[in-house]
């Protein structure tokens, strides 16, 4: 039967776009749906900023008028004119078994991508930094985060049967809490304080958090800069991550380190683990959706690293130690277990020294994939 590509241009389009994966991973007890009109209202260009700097195209793939396979289109404008880096994401690719489905929604990818004289494809990756990104390779008897796409192991498969190659290795780790020395970071904190005259700030209220967010962020670019991956964040994107998000994290998982002069040097946010009440909400906030997100809120035992950053000045100079510090001394009252650290580059050497002391075990694996956009997709 005949695969129809369908550009989405409605609303009720778009959420079939966003719900077809419910019916993909039906009953599988790894998959964590995202929140349905959340996801909406992301890919909505009047209510996301990164569409200032960003355009995507979104296609499903209709069979036997059934969807069977979904995917976004994105080019980052900002990547391709200041970064001169020539290529076009794809992201939010979901897809049945079937190759000429995948075939059919990346040769439209292709075809977008040349149309704008684009050297190159890689995916799936979001938008920017602060999305989703890869094709999990290993790992599938994990259970997912919010933060992180869950796929069917044929996804490798197809994509390399299309002729894409590996471009990056992300790793996913996880430790005990346990395994936290509380002792050695308490000395070293203690030190590293009195050495550089810096002060660790702790949180119980969201509202004192919300006036050092835009300097979290500049620390946040100088932080990640180098990597391949980068994308800076605008001004606008970080308005709408701060009214999003923040509110919902729990402040006193939010942990910075400023100097004398009151300028952040070093920040990590922290969030309890969401995968389960996600799983039990469906979907929906309501009726009863709100009530396990915020049960999980306040209870959960599991926590995820979302996201840790120091300023280069700092860089090499251990400061993360007062950071483990806080989080110690805010966790071990609470009764933290187990710990979860999102997708890392697996050539990010700086980040294995950070997290070498915990014992951390490698339990997923994902990559991106890349492919000469003049190449054939097989």
């Amino acid at each position: 039967m005949m695969i129809v590509l369908k550009k989405v241009t409605t609303r009720k389009e778009m959420k079939d776009f966003v719900v077809f994966p419910f019916s993909l991973y039906k009953n599988n007890e790894y998959w964590v749906p995202p929140i349905i009109k959340d996801e909406i209202n992301n890919f909505d260009p009047t209510k996301n900023p990164v569409f200032e700097n960003a355009e995507a195209h979104f296609f499903l793939a209709i069979k036997e008028d059934q969807i069977v396979g979904r995917v976004v289109a994105i080019i980052n404008w900002f990547e391709v004119t200041q970064q001169h880096v020539k290529k076009i994401r794809f992201g939010w690719f979901d897809v049945v078994d079937d190759i000429e489905v995948s075939k059919v929604l990346l040769n439209k990818v292709k075809e977008i991508g040349l149309t704008h004289n684009l050297e190159y494809i890689e995916g799936p990756v979001g938008f920017n930094n602060l999305d989703k990104t890869g094709v999990l390779t290993e790992g599938f008897d994990h259970i997912g985060t919010m933060i992180t796409w869950y796929n069917h192991p044929y996804y490798k498969e197809h994509l390399e049967q299309l002729g894409f190659v590996k471009e990056k290795e992300y790793l996913e780790n996880k430790f005990k809490f346990k395994n936290v020395n509380a002792a050695y970071f308490d000395r070293i904190s203690t030190i590293l304080k009195k050495r550089f005259k810096l002060q660790a700030l702790d949180f119980k209220k969201t509202k004192d958090i919300l006036p050092y967010i835009e300097e979290m962020f500049d620390v946040f670019d100088k932080s990640y800069s180098k990597l391949s991956t980068f994308v800076p964040i605008s001004d606008a994107q970080i308005t709408y991550f701060k009214k999003k998000y923040i509110s919902f994290i729990n402040p006193e998982y939010i942990k910075f380190v400023i100097d004398e002069h009151k300028k952040l040097v070093a920040f990590a946010i922290v969030m309890p683990s969401f995968s389960k009440a996600l799983q039990k909400a469906n979907g929906k906030l309501f009726p009863t959706g709100i009530f396990h997100l915020l049960k999980a809120k306040k209870n959960s035992k599991e926590v995820t690293l979302y996201l840790i950053g120091v300023h280069p000045d700092y860089q090499n100079k251990g400061i993360h130690a007062i950071i483990f510090d806080q989080y110690k001394k805010t966790f071990t009252p609470l009764g933290i277990e187990n710990c979860y650290r999102t997708p890392e580059l697996e050539d990010n050497e700086a980040i294995k020294k950070i997290w070498k002391n915990f014992e951390p075990v490698t339990h997923k694996k994902r990559r991106t994939y890349k492919l000469d956009i003049n190449a054939t997709i097989l």
